[in-house]
């Protein structure tokens, strides 16, 4: 178990998070869809700073996911691996 939140389960196949487990997690995930729908609208499709956005948020996401996910993110292999 970690020191820190636990906002989002890991994933039980692979490396990664899966769904939010609290609504800190799902405020960070509903965050994240409005800022690229915002930019989406704001920018429009292909716009070089809409693709910037998208690639910022994205990796805010995955960092704030990757400190806060229950166990942290390693290998796992299945429901014995959890």
């Amino acid at each position: 178990m970690s020191d820190g939140p636990e906002w989002f389960a890991p994933k039980r196949y692979g490396l990664g998070s899966g769904l939010p487990i609290s609504w800190q997690g799902w405020l960070v995930l509903l965050i994240y869809i409005g800022t690229i729908i915002g930019a989406y609208f704001l920018f429009g499709e292909k716009n070089p700073a809409a693709i910037a956005v998208l690639i910022i948020a994205t990796a805010v996401l995955l960092l704030v996911a990757s400190r806060t996910t229950r166990g942290g993110w390693r290998w796992r292999w299945g429901k014995s691996d959890q």
